[in-house]
């Protein structure tokens, strides 16, 4: 296969047709299908064994291959062995025979692993006009300032677990607490005596720390759970061609990604990030999409990223003057994280900068909060210019499949859903990228409610900014996974900030509880989301004159989404960050038999 072959979808192993019971050997035979002499000699066998008759044989248990990602130490998959005492759960396949045994498909329970989110490092500005896809840098503005907040949270029991914030290679640059050997195993102590009061949750916090570089945050496992942890990385800048905010979630690190939004048009710089804590190599290979379709790419295959470093790539090299474009990232060995710093220059005039992070994997339905949309009179004005189509906010909705995506569009504002321009309902080409305008609704924050029966990749783009001769800003907000419990928000120290809360289809109550740089996981208020509305919540500088460094939010109810806007005030900058994924208790991975 050449190098310049796009495959959207990996290639599946072809299932073996089941047997019938005359062509099976007496050991895939049920016990109703053998002789009397063969299941005398079955049982003979299992003695021998010692074993229960559902458990393979050593010889079998020789043959068990599991795949297994280690990041930053941390086991991300598991190797079943007979002294783990792994747990398996039996699945039928089909089409099965008449009278036959359902063929085992085993699942191992494994034991949940350290919470691991991979920050990215800073914005950085070419040295000079790149050739290829290998970027030089430059130094930062005077002004840019770059900065992680990191926040974990404890157990019930008040014991906060092992954690450190460190850089790619493994060297501590903070230490939130102290590993207690034993502590991933060892149940939460309950509180002495019948009428004890339970202990407060404490959180172990990182306010606004400086960096330099890509960034890891990582937290043990307690009793056998994962810890509640997350972490956001923020730059900021006032001049040069950078200017701007841009944010992204620390992400745990995956074998798939993706992420739309990138663009590689004149005056546009897309540059792909990726970055591996874990200690096995990774080989990435890039899917990429355009407006006309899928772009076969010379260079996307085989990219070598090693352990401990990040590899970045200018997606220009890859596929120029692309205004839509959208990038599948898959990882052979070790998982990464992928993050593409997208910078807009009009002119001599800073267009903004963002981080564009992955969102949720292709599906039928995807779901957006986080949107913050100008004055329909003031972006129709501005996007008439030329050179800024692009500053209007807009969904890109991408197709990785065969079949075209009939997608229906819906924007929920405070006051319930407001009717879009063209009508809401659009025809996405197949293995291609569509764009569809945003502009021309009230000005206000939004949640997006996107569906089909084909599934889909998106993500939405909000700006700032109304004037043609200022600098302006942008922010891209990928869709994101329903809320459920115990979701860490960590905020970053400066400017507006807003909780934003969607529930497209039912009434959701959201419980958000202030964390404060002294530790503290303060007293939680609620919001009750009417169905088809969203809420925002002005985030205040402190509680009770400690400064806050986050929230603690849990969902009840209809399904329920959130995300953090960040602007800053008197000027035109915005980001949109999603809220992450809740903890992650014990697991099933498969488990591939092989012979």
């Amino acid at each position: 296969m050449s190098d310049d072959h796009v495959d959207p979808t990996p290639p599946e192993e072809p299932v073996p047709a089941p047997q019938h019971p005359a062509q099976q050997s007496p050991a895939q035979q049920s016990p109703a299908q053998q002789s009397p002499a063969q299941q005398g000699e079955d049982k003979r066998d299992r003695s021998a064994r010692g074993s229960r008759p559902d458990k393979p044989a050593p010889a079998a248990l020789a043959r068990l291959k599991v795949l297994a990602g280690p990041v930053g130490g941390v086991l991300s998959a598991a190797v079943l062995a007979a002294a783990t005492g792994g747990l398996v759960a039996a699945a039928a396949l089909s089409p099965q025979s008449p009278g036959s045994r359902p063929l085992d498909a085993p699942l191992a329970a494994v034991p949940a692993g350290s919470s691991v989110g991979s920050c990215p490092g800073p914005a950085r500005l070419f040295e000079a006009t790149p050739v290829g896809t290998d970027p030089q840098f430059s130094p930062e503005s005077a002004t840019a300032k770059s900065a992680v907040n990191a926040v974990v949270l404890s157990s019930s029991a008040g014991e906060l677990p092992g954690s450190r914030l460190a850089t790619l290679t493994g060297n501590t640059l903070v230490e939130l607490a102290k590993a207690v050997p034993g502590s991933a195993s060892a149940a939460p102590k309950p509180p002495a005596g019948p009428a004890a009061t339970p202990p407060a949750l404490k959180a172990g916090v990182v306010p606004q720390r400086a960096v330099d570089a890509a960034t890891v945050l990582s937290a043990d496992p307690q009793g056998n759970q994962q810890p509640s942890a997350g972490a956001v990385m923020s730059y900021t800048a006032d001049d040069g061609d950078l200017g701007g905010t841009a944010a992204a979630p620390c992400q745990q690190p995956a074998n798939d990604l993706w992420l739309v939004g990138a663009n590689t048009a004149v005056g546009r710089t897309s540059v792909l990030n990726l970055s591996n804590a874990s200690g096995t190599p990774a080989t990435v290979s890039l899917d990429l999409f355009g407006a006309q379709g899928a772009i076969r790419a010379p260079g996307s295959r085989g990219l070598l990223v090693a352990p401990g470093s990040t590899r970045s790539i200018i997606l220009a090299g890859l596929a120029p003057g692309q205004e839509q474009l959208s990038v599948r990232v898959r990882s052979d060995g070790g998982p990464v994280s992928a993050i593409i710093q997208q910078s807009v220059l009009r002119g001599l005039v800073p267009g903004g900068v963002d981080f564009i992070s992955p969102g949720t994997a292709p599906a039928t339905r995807q779901t957006i909060s986080g949107l913050d949309i100008q004055d329909p009179a003031g972006l129709a004005a501005l996007t008439t210019k030329v050179g800024f189509a692009d500053a209007k906010p807009a969904l890109q909705i991408t197709v990785p499949g065969a079949a075209d995506a009939v997608v229906e569009v819906k924007l929920f504002g405070r006051d319930g859903q407001k009717p879009l321009p063209g009508g809401g309902v659009v025809t996405a080409k197949a293995g291609a990228v569509t764009e569809v305008s945003l502009a021309g609704v009230p000005a206000g924050h939004y949640t997006l409610a996107a569906s089909s029966d084909v599934s889909f990749a998106a993500a939405a783009r909000v700006t700032r900014g109304l004037k043609a001769d200022a600098p302006v800003d942008f922010g891209w907000a990928p869709s994101s996974a329903r809320l459920g419990s115990q979701h860490i928000v960590p905020v970053p120290a400066t400017g507006a900030r807003f909780l934003m809360f969607g529930a497209p289809e039912g009434r959701a109550t959201i419980s958000y509880a202030p964390i404060t740089a002294d530790g503290k996981v303060r007293a939680a208020a609620t919001a009750d989301i009417a169905g088809g509305t969203t809420a925002t919540v002005k985030i205040p500088g402190d509680v009770d004159g400690s400064p806050l460094v986050g929230y603690l939010v849990s969902a009840a109810g209809e399904a329920a989404y959130g995300a953090l806007l960040l602007e800053q005030d008197g000027k035109a900058d915005v980001a949109s960050i999603p809220v992450a994924p809740g903890a992650a208790g014990r697991q099933q991975v498969p488990v591939t038999l092989g012979y």
